[in-house]
């Protein structure tokens, strides 16, 4: 629901990974160093390319550690998208 930054916990993530639709917001580098595949949209160029996700689907926005995937929920919610925060990022995920 826009305006909610709902919060997906790693468990939970981990358990649904293969039918979520992610948006990983890390930069190129971090990217080319590990994803989980999914989209790839850099924070910094997330609004330039919004145009990329599909506003009749939910993303899960992942990171490193839950903060630029943060930043990253405010701004597609702010423009009507339905968004849940990894909590935790990949940090957390790769912990478990």
């Amino acid at each position: 629901m826009p305006g909610n930054n709902y919060k997906l916990e790693a468990s939970v993530f981990k358990q649904q990974l293969a039918t979520l639709h992610l948006v990983d917001v890390r930069t190129q580098r971090e990217w080319d160093d590990f994803n989980l595949g999914g989209l790839h949209l850099p924070l910094d160029f997330l609004l330039e390319r919004i145009y990329l996700l599909d506003s009749g689907r939910k993303y899960v926005i992942i990171c490193y550690n839950g903060t630029q995937s943060q930043i990253a929920c405010r701004l597609l919610q702010s423009k009507g998208f339905e968004v849940e925060n990894m909590e935790g990022g990949l940090e957390a995920y790769l912990s478990l």
